[in-house]
C-alpha cells in the first residue's frame, strides 16, 4: 500500500473538522501540572543518564523587532536589542545548572533554536551562546547532527547565514508566510521576495543541508489563486521541505490576533478550497505528504525516516531522532527528559529570579504513567506513519489491544466505514482519505479529552 499519499475529502472534512490536540507531546501541555517540580526533574535527570541516550537541546529566543498579529507563541516585542544581552546570561546560568544532571559523555544528536526571532541576537551574541553551548554539552564536530535555527529572513543578512553555518548549524527554517502584500500589511509582516532570496541564496552558497519554507494558509484576504501565486515562487525555489499551517483565529487567548479584521478572512470554504489546491500543487511539484502540515521531497531525510518507520514528532515538529532526552532552555520551553515533560517560566521576570536563587525555572510538567506511555506509543505511531502493529504494542506492554481499547472500537468502527482507516486484530492502517483527519483518529486513543472541554485546541482542518 502506498502509505504516503493524501485524498482531499471535504464532505469528510466537514464531518469531522472539530477541534483536538496537535500532539506534539503526549499528554499535551494542557495536562502539565505544578505538582512536578526542580527536585522530581532533577531526579529523572540524573537517572536518564543510564545507557548514555543522545540529548536534545532547544533554545527559545523570544525577541521579535515587530509583531507579526497572527502569531501566537510566546514572545517579547521590542526594537531595544539590548534586552537579549541579560536574557543570555540567564541562559548560560541555566546551562551550568542543567549540565550538572547530564553525563559529559552524552552526545548531542539535535539542536534546535527558535523564537521569537534567534537572529534578534547580534553576531557577537550568536557566537558566544554556541561557545557557551560547547562548553557545557558534548556538541558534534562531524556535521552528522540535526542544527537546526528558525530564520525571520528580514532579521538576516547572507553574513548572519555564514555565521551559523560556521558555528554548526546544517539546517534553516524560513518563515514566510504569503508573498501578496495586501496579506502582509493585514498581518503586519512586511517581507518582500528579494529578502528571502537573499537568505535562500546564501544557505545554498554555505551548505546547508536542508531548507525548509513555513506558509500559513487563512490569512486575511488570501484566496485559491493567491496563496497558489505564492506557492508557486515557493515552488520554483524548490525547499527541501514547506510547511503550510492553517491559521487559527483565537483572540482570545492570543492578544496579537485582535488586530485582525475578521470580516478580512477566508470563509471556511475557501480555506478548505485554499488546502486542497494546495495539497494538489505540491504533491504534483513531486513532494510528499509527511503529514500535519509537512510536506517534503522525496529525497529528504524527514521523508526517508517515514518510509523507514523511524520518524518522530516532538515539540519542534517532525524529527528523525527519536531516542533523544530533550533539555529545553529559556523562558516557556519545553524539555522531555526520562517519562516525563517539564515546562520553563513563561515570564522573563520570573524566569530570571528563581535562576537568581540557584534553581531550575521549572514550574509545571508531568511524569507519564504506563497508560500515557501506552497512548503516546499509539499516537506518535499514527502521527508519524499513519499506521499502528497492534501485536507488536500487544507484546511490549503485555496487554490485549482489544480489551485495552474496548472503548475505541465503535469509534474504529465508524471510521472504518467512512474510509478514514482499515483495522483488524492486527493492525491499524490509516488510508489516504484518512491522514488530513489523522488528529481525529488519535484522539480515540487520548483519554484526557474524556475530561476537558476541546474550546483549548484549534480546528483539525
Amino acid at each position: 500500500m502506498d502509505t504516503q499519499s493524501v485524498i482531499f475529502d471535504p464532505e469528510l472534512i466537514q464531518r469531522y473538522d472539530t477541534s483536538g490536540p496537535r500532539y506534539t507531546s503526549y499528554p499535551t501541555a494542557v495536562q502539565f501540572h505544578e505538582d512536578f517540580d526542580e527536585t522530581r526533574y532533577q531526579q529523572l535527570a540524573r537517572q536518564s543518564n543510564q545507557g548514555h541516550p543522545p540529548l536534545s537541546l532547544y533554545f527559545h529566543i523570544p525577541f521579535c523587532n515587530t509583531v507579526c498579529f497572527y502569531c501566537g507563541c510566546n514572545k517579547v516585542v521590542t526594537k531595544d536589542r539590548s534586552r537579549s544581552a541579560p536574557y543570555l546570561d540567564y541562559l548560560y546560568k541555566e546551562m551550568a545548572l542543567q549540565a550538572q544532571l547530564f553525563d559529559t559523555d552524552r552526545v548531542v544528536d539535535q539542536l534546535h533554536w527558535g523564537g521569537g526571532t534567534p537572529t534578534f541576537l547580534s553576531h557577537e551574541e550568536i557566537h558566544a551562546l554556541f561557545q557557551h553551548t560547547r562548553r557545557y554539552f558534548n556538541l558534534r564536530n562531524d556535521d552528522k547532527g540535526e542544527y537546526s535555527i528558525e530564520i525571520d529572513p528580514r532579521e538576516a543578512t547572507a553574513e548572519t547565514i555564514a555565521l551559523l553555518r560556521e558555528e554548526g548549524f546544517n539546517r534553516l527554517s524560513l518563515g514566510v508566510q504569503d508573498f501578496d502584500p495586501k496579506v502582509q500589511k493585514a498581518v503586519n509582516r512586511i517581507q518582500s521576495e528579494a529578502v528571502t532570496q537573499t537568505v535562500l541564496d546564501a544557505a545554498r552558497q554555505e551548505g546547508f543541508h536542508s531548507l525548509s519554507i513555513d506558509l500559513i494558509y487563512g490569512l486575511p484576504h488570501q484566496s485559491v489563486d493567491s496563496f497558489i501565486r505564492t506557492l508557486d515562487k515557493i515552488i520554483e525555489v524548490s525547499p527541501d521541505r514547506i510547511s503550510v499551517f492553517n491559521y487559527a483565529h483565537m483572540p482570545k487567548l492570543f492578544k496579537p490576533q485582535r488586530r485582525i479584521n475578521e470580516a478580512e478572512l477566508p470563509s471556511a470554504d475557501e480555506k478548505l478550497r485554499i488546502l486542497q489546491q494546495t495539497i494538489t500543487h505540491l504533491t504534483q511539484a513531486g513532494y510528499v505528504y509527511i503529514g500535519m502540515d509537512h510536506f517534503a521531497k522525496p529525497e529528504d531525510e524527514l521523508t526517508i525516516a517515514q518510509r523507514s518507520g523511524s520518524l518522530y514528532r516532538n515539540f519542534q515538529g517532525y524529527a528523525t531522532h527519536a531516542d533523544c532526552d530533550l533539555i529545553g532552555f529559556g523562558a516557556t520551553s519545553i524539555g522531555k527528559v526520562a517519562n516525563s515533560y517539564s515546562q520553563n517560566l513563561r515570564a522573563l521576570d520570573d524566569y530570571y529570579a528563581v535562576l537568581d536563587g540557584g534553581h531550575l525555572p521549572i514550574f509545571r510538567g508531568i511524569e507519564l504513567t504506563p497508560d500515557d506511555l501506552l497512548r503516546r506509543a499509539i499516537i506518535m505511531d499514527l502521527m508519524c506513519h499513519f499506521r499502528l502493529d497492534i501485536q507488536k504494542l500487544e507484546q511490549d506492554h503485555n496487554l490485549s489491544f482489544q480489551d485495552y481499547f474496548a472503548h475505541a472500537w465503535q469509534a474504529l468502527d465508524k471510521m472504518q466505514e467512512d474510509g478514514l482507516l482499515t483495522f483488524d486484530s492486527r493492525h491499524i492502517q490509516v488510508l489516504p482519505a484518512g491522514r488530513l483527519l489523522i488528529r481525529n483518529i488519535c484522539m480515540i486513543f487520548d483519554q484526557y479529552l474524556q475530561q476537558q472541554t476541546q474550546q483549548r485546541f484549534s480546528k483539525v482542518i
